[in-house]
């Protein structure tokens, strides 16, 4: 294969996956703003670690939080690998 035949699959396989991950991030937003909304709580896991609160406030790409021992806890959404929310 040449160079450019690899530089045009590249292109073509992260064309691809950009529409899963835009569903993904959707999916994590509408979870944030549902705990915003309903002031239930969640636990984002990020990084292997897991922290817990309300979401107070979200901004263009940070997540405040709050929790019983920290009013203020800011998250940037990029850093976070999982959402959950009972």
């Amino acid at each position: 294969m040449t160079r450019r035949t690899n530089i045009g699959l590249l292109g073509a396989a992260l064309l691809a996956a950009s529409p899963a991950i835009a569903k993904e991030d959707n999916a994590m937003k509408d979870i944030l703003e549902a705990s915003q909304n309903d002031k239930k709580g969640l636990m984002l896991y990020v990084k292997g670690q897991s922290i817990a609160g309300i979401v107070v406030k979200i901004g263009g790409d940070t997540v405040e939080l709050r929790s019983r021992e920290y009013n203020r806890i800011l998250v940037r959404i990029d850093a976070i690998d999982a959402v959950a929310m009972s």
